[in-house]
């Protein structure tokens, strides 16, 4: 399955279990709704780390020798903690040109949900308390798609 596939797929993953987890307020479960909320971070972090890693997969697959391949796949391997300004390095390493055009994209709602949703998991990881509602990180998914529309055009350009 190449980069781009891979992508849809996982972000049809995860829009089912949004849409699964989503409650009414005549529900009356709201503290339910933030558990799930704190759940939805840490997929939507891991659906960041995951799709990126497929993008640049997919772009050494289609650009590059073997040797490379498989530099990019050990380099890629253990992608975590992806905010904005690592995200920006990591394509910086791939494409100077890459790095200014993430860069100028990450601006203002793209750039907090990025490094928002990736400071929330690390303290839902760490056993913090988060104020994390159903309805703030669901915003902030609407902000990353974008996000990874963008790395797989600058990676994979159709």
């Amino acid at each position: 399955m190449n980069g781009r596939a891979e992508v849809s797929r996982l972000r049809q993953r995860l829009d089912a279990t949004f849409k699964r987890t989503q409650l009414s307020p005549a529900d009356g479960a709201s503290e339910l709704q933030s558990d799930y909320a704190r759940y939805l971070c840490i997929l939507v972090c891991g659906f960041v780390e995951t799709a990126v890693t497929e993008l640049l997969l997919e772009h050494s697959r289609s650009n590059s020798s073997p040797t490379i391949q498989r530099y990019v796949e050990a380099r890629t391997q253990r992608l975590t903690n992806l905010n904005c300004e690592r995200l920006g390095q990591l394509l910086g390493d791939f494409n100077p040109d890459w790095r200014v055009a993430i860069a100028s994209f990450l601006v203002d709602e793209k750039k907090d949900a990025l490094d928002s949703v990736l400071s929330l998991r690390n303290k839902i990881a760490h056993g913090g308390s988060v104020g994390l509602t159903y309805h703030r990180i669901n915003e902030y998914y609407g902000h990353i798609k974008p996000i990874i529309d963008r790395v797989a055009d600058l990676c994979v350009p159709i």
